[in-house]
């Protein structure tokens, strides 16, 4: 890692788009969100794998619950080491590449990149010093189309790199 005293920076916007929760039942995990006050704005399956549950929390945070309904998982090996808890953190970016770029001239492994019709993402290995598994998400323009509208979807209703452009 890099250890002089001006670490090597990208000019990327980024913030954090949710954070994600391994759990062995949505039903069961959420009236702990409700009772913080979260709403829900959506839940689906995804490759009859898991499903994951997305909730709104105030104007600008959301969580998401991720259950396996499968019995041979990355989750289901997750909560077999490790118990419900903490997953992941899923930071949106403005360009991956040039995060991506900042992470390896850190020496900080990114794991899994892939490109799909509507969004890239990358994954920061969690053998890094935080012990965090961190999800770089880059939004494309037709994102929201495919899944919630742009108010439900982004914060502040926008992808983050809209919000910074001059």
């Amino acid at each position: 890692m890099n250890t002089s005293d001006a670490p090597i920076r990208h000019e990327t916007p980024i913030r954090v788009d949710h954070i994600g929760i391994a759990v062995e039942s949505v039903e069961e995990a959420e009236p702990i969100l409700f009772a913080l006050g979260c709403e829900r704005i959506s839940i689906e399956s995804v490759e009859d794998r898991f499903n994951w549950a997305y909730y709104r929390l105030g104007d600008a945070s959301r969580l998401e619950l991720i259950e396996p309904i499968a019995d041979d998982t990355f989750l289901t090996d997750f909560l077999d080491a490790n118990g419900p808890g903490l997953h992941h953190v899923t930071l949106e970016v403005a360009d991956i590449d040039a995060v991506i770029e900042s992470l390896r001239e850190n020496e900080i492994r990114v794991i899994d990149r892939a490109e799909f019709d509507t969004w890239t993402e990358a994954f920061v290995s969690p053998r890094n010093p935080t012990g965090a598994l961190f999800q770089l998400m880059e939004y494309h323009d037709d994102y929201h189309e495919e899944r919630l509208p742009p108010q439900e979807l982004f914060i502040n209703e926008s992808r983050v790199g809209e919000l910074f452009q001059g």
